[in-house]
Protein backbone atom coordinates (compact mmCIF):
# COMPACT_ATOMS: atom_id res chain seq x y z
CA UNK A 1 0.00 0.00 0.00
CA UNK A 2 1.64 3.37 -0.99
CA UNK A 3 1.71 5.90 1.91
CA UNK A 4 -0.67 8.39 0.89
CA UNK A 5 -3.59 5.36 1.04
CA UNK A 6 -2.20 4.17 4.22
CA UNK A 7 -2.53 7.36 5.49
CA UNK A 8 -5.94 8.04 4.64
CA UNK A 9 -6.83 4.37 5.55
CA UNK A 10 -5.36 5.21 8.88
CA UNK A 11 -7.17 8.46 9.21
CA UNK A 12 -10.58 7.15 8.23
CA UNK A 13 -9.95 4.06 10.58
CA UNK A 14 -8.81 6.60 13.60
CA UNK A 15 -11.59 8.89 12.69
CA UNK A 16 -14.37 6.18 13.37
CA UNK A 17 -12.62 5.00 16.37
CA UNK A 18 -12.98 8.47 17.78
CA UNK A 19 -16.23 9.45 17.36
CA UNK A 20 -17.51 5.83 18.87
CA UNK A 21 -15.21 6.69 21.78
CA UNK A 22 -15.71 10.34 22.09
CA UNK A 23 -19.86 9.56 21.84
CA UNK A 24 -19.67 6.57 23.96
CA UNK A 25 -17.34 6.47 26.74
CA UNK A 26 -17.22 8.58 30.06
CA UNK A 27 -15.08 10.52 31.32
CA UNK A 28 -13.35 8.06 33.16
CA UNK A 29 -12.36 6.30 30.12
CA UNK A 30 -11.19 9.77 28.15
CA UNK A 31 -8.80 10.87 30.86
CA UNK A 32 -6.21 7.61 30.17
CA UNK A 33 -6.52 7.87 26.90
CA UNK A 34 -5.79 11.59 26.13
CA UNK A 35 -2.86 11.02 28.71
CA UNK A 36 -1.30 8.12 26.83
CA UNK A 37 -1.30 9.96 23.58
CA UNK A 38 -0.05 13.21 25.20
CA UNK A 39 2.77 10.78 26.57
CA UNK A 40 3.15 9.47 23.09
CA UNK A 41 3.11 13.16 21.48
CA UNK A 42 5.52 14.32 24.62
CA UNK A 43 7.97 11.67 23.71
CA UNK A 44 8.39 11.83 19.83
CA UNK A 45 8.64 15.43 20.77
CA UNK A 46 11.83 14.73 22.63
CA UNK A 47 13.07 12.36 20.34
CA UNK A 48 13.29 15.23 17.36
CA UNK A 49 14.33 17.70 19.33
CA UNK A 50 17.31 15.88 20.02
CA UNK A 51 18.03 15.43 16.37
CA UNK A 52 19.10 19.55 16.88
CA UNK A 53 20.12 20.26 20.17
CA UNK A 54 22.74 18.15 22.63
CA UNK A 55 20.47 16.16 24.82
CA UNK A 56 20.31 17.57 28.93
CA UNK A 57 22.15 20.33 27.54
CA UNK A 58 20.92 23.85 28.67
CA UNK A 59 18.61 24.46 25.20
CA UNK A 60 17.39 21.28 24.77
CA UNK A 61 16.43 21.08 28.89
CA UNK A 62 14.62 24.55 28.09
CA UNK A 63 13.34 23.68 24.72
CA UNK A 64 11.92 20.68 26.33
CA UNK A 65 9.66 21.81 28.92
CA UNK A 66 8.23 24.70 26.94
CA UNK A 67 7.21 21.68 24.39
CA UNK A 68 6.23 19.89 27.80
CA UNK A 69 3.99 23.09 28.96
CA UNK A 70 2.35 23.11 25.11
CA UNK A 71 1.53 19.57 24.84
CA UNK A 72 0.01 19.39 28.14
CA UNK A 73 -1.88 22.03 27.78
CA UNK A 74 -3.37 20.82 24.58
CA UNK A 75 -4.16 17.80 25.63
CA UNK A 76 -5.57 18.63 28.86
CA UNK A 77 -8.02 20.21 27.51
CA UNK A 78 -9.83 17.43 25.57
CA UNK A 79 -11.37 15.98 29.10
CA UNK A 80 -11.99 19.60 30.30
CA UNK A 81 -14.55 20.16 27.49
CA UNK A 82 -16.27 16.55 28.04
CA UNK A 83 -16.51 17.26 31.50
CA UNK A 84 -17.62 20.62 31.44
CA UNK A 85 -19.93 20.38 28.03
CA UNK A 86 -20.50 16.78 27.45
CA UNK A 87 -19.02 14.39 24.68
CA UNK A 88 -20.85 15.60 21.97
CA UNK A 89 -19.94 19.07 22.14
CA UNK A 90 -16.16 17.55 22.42
CA UNK A 91 -17.15 15.96 19.34
CA UNK A 92 -17.84 19.18 17.70
CA UNK A 93 -14.61 21.06 18.70
CA UNK A 94 -12.64 18.02 17.23
CA UNK A 95 -14.93 17.78 14.04
CA UNK A 96 -14.55 21.24 13.01
CA UNK A 97 -10.69 21.32 13.41
CA UNK A 98 -9.97 17.89 11.67
CA UNK A 99 -12.86 17.70 8.82
CA UNK A 100 -10.94 21.25 8.21
CA UNK A 101 -7.91 19.29 7.78
CA UNK A 102 -9.58 17.68 5.10
CA UNK A 103 -11.09 20.31 3.33
CA UNK A 104 -7.65 21.90 3.42
CA UNK A 105 -6.24 18.75 1.27
CA UNK A 106 -8.87 18.32 -0.86
CA UNK A 107 -9.09 22.28 -2.07
CA UNK A 108 -5.21 22.46 -1.74
CA UNK A 109 -5.00 19.02 -4.27
CA UNK A 110 -8.06 20.45 -6.51
CA UNK A 111 -7.79 23.66 -6.88
CA UNK A 112 -4.30 24.68 -4.82
CA UNK A 113 -2.42 27.30 -7.08
CA UNK A 114 -0.95 30.37 -4.62
CA UNK A 115 1.51 29.04 -2.22
CA UNK A 116 0.73 30.16 1.53
CA UNK A 117 3.94 29.10 3.21
CA UNK A 118 6.30 27.69 1.06
CA UNK A 119 9.35 27.75 3.27
CA UNK A 120 7.71 25.89 6.07
CA UNK A 121 4.83 23.95 4.04
CA UNK A 122 5.55 24.35 0.82
CA UNK A 123 1.55 22.25 0.25
CA UNK A 124 -0.36 24.39 2.18
CA UNK A 125 -2.05 27.14 0.10
CA UNK A 126 -4.65 29.75 0.01
CA UNK A 127 -6.86 27.70 -2.14
CA UNK A 128 -6.63 24.78 0.88
CA UNK A 129 -7.03 27.87 3.16
CA UNK A 130 -10.12 28.47 2.20
CA UNK A 131 -11.25 24.73 1.66
CA UNK A 132 -10.49 24.24 5.27
CA UNK A 133 -12.84 27.33 6.36
CA UNK A 134 -15.40 26.24 3.94
CA UNK A 135 -15.72 22.81 5.73
CA UNK A 136 -15.25 23.71 9.02
CA UNK A 137 -18.32 26.10 8.80
CA UNK A 138 -20.40 23.46 7.22
CA UNK A 139 -19.74 20.74 10.00
CA UNK A 140 -20.47 23.33 12.39
CA UNK A 141 -23.64 24.41 10.76
CA UNK A 142 -24.53 20.75 11.10
CA UNK A 143 -23.62 20.43 14.56
CA UNK A 144 -26.43 23.75 15.51
CA UNK A 145 -28.72 21.30 17.33
CA UNK A 146 -25.76 19.83 19.39
CA UNK A 147 -24.19 23.34 20.38
CA UNK A 148 -27.74 25.64 20.22
CA UNK A 149 -25.41 28.37 18.58
CA UNK A 150 -26.68 30.48 15.93
CA UNK A 151 -26.07 30.81 12.40
CA UNK A 152 -23.64 33.67 13.22
CA UNK A 153 -21.75 32.35 15.72
CA UNK A 154 -21.52 28.87 14.06
CA UNK A 155 -19.93 30.04 11.35
CA UNK A 156 -17.24 32.09 13.47
CA UNK A 157 -16.49 28.92 15.28
CA UNK A 158 -15.81 27.45 11.84
CA UNK A 159 -13.61 30.35 10.78
CA UNK A 160 -11.78 30.15 14.00
CA UNK A 161 -11.30 26.43 14.38
CA UNK A 162 -9.81 26.42 10.86
CA UNK A 163 -7.52 29.69 11.17
CA UNK A 164 -6.11 27.97 14.53
CA UNK A 165 -5.81 24.81 13.24
CA UNK A 166 -3.67 25.68 10.63
CA UNK A 167 -1.59 27.95 12.78
CA UNK A 168 -0.75 24.33 14.92
CA UNK A 169 0.25 23.01 11.60
CA UNK A 170 2.50 25.28 10.82
CA UNK A 171 3.88 25.56 14.22
CA UNK A 172 4.40 21.58 14.02
CA UNK A 173 6.14 21.63 10.47
CA UNK A 174 8.43 24.45 11.05
CA UNK A 175 9.40 22.32 14.29
CA UNK A 176 9.81 19.66 11.97
CA UNK A 177 11.99 21.31 9.00
CA UNK A 178 13.75 23.22 12.14
CA UNK A 179 15.07 19.61 12.90
CA UNK A 180 15.29 18.24 10.14
CA UNK A 181 12.22 15.66 9.35
CA UNK A 182 9.48 15.57 6.82
CA UNK A 183 7.74 13.11 8.89
CA UNK A 184 7.19 13.36 12.71
CA UNK A 185 7.01 9.65 13.18
CA UNK A 186 9.93 8.21 15.70
CA UNK A 187 7.89 5.22 16.72
CA UNK A 188 8.20 1.85 14.72
CA UNK A 189 4.27 1.92 15.09
CA UNK A 190 3.53 5.08 13.54
CA UNK A 191 5.87 4.66 10.72
CA UNK A 192 4.53 5.29 7.27
CA UNK A 193 0.95 6.59 8.70
CA UNK A 194 2.59 10.07 9.98
CA UNK A 195 3.71 10.50 13.74
CA UNK A 196 1.58 11.30 16.68
CA UNK A 197 2.31 15.16 16.59
CA UNK A 198 1.23 14.74 12.66
CA UNK A 199 -1.75 13.53 13.70
CA UNK A 200 -2.48 16.19 16.21
CA UNK A 201 -0.83 19.23 14.86
CA UNK A 202 -3.99 20.97 14.22
CA UNK A 203 -5.68 20.10 17.89
CA UNK A 204 -2.59 21.72 19.55
CA UNK A 205 -4.04 25.24 20.11
CA UNK A 206 -7.46 25.17 18.47
CA UNK A 207 -9.41 23.36 21.65
CA UNK A 208 -8.15 25.81 23.70
CA UNK A 209 -9.45 28.69 22.07
CA UNK A 210 -12.68 27.10 21.09
CA UNK A 211 -13.41 25.86 24.87
CA UNK A 212 -13.36 29.60 25.50
CA UNK A 213 -16.51 30.49 23.22
CA UNK A 214 -18.37 27.16 24.36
Amino acid sequence: MNPIAKRTVTALTVAAIVVCAVIFAPLTAIIPVVTVLGLLAFAEFAQLLAKRLVPFSGKYMVSLVAGLVILACAFAVIPVIAYDHGNLRLLYVLAIVKISDMGGFAFGVAFGRHKMCPTISPNKSWEGLAGSVFASCVISCCFMSVTHFGLLKSMLMGVAAALIGTGGDLVESKFKRWVGVKDSSTMSFTNGMGGILDMFDSLTFAPAFLYAFL
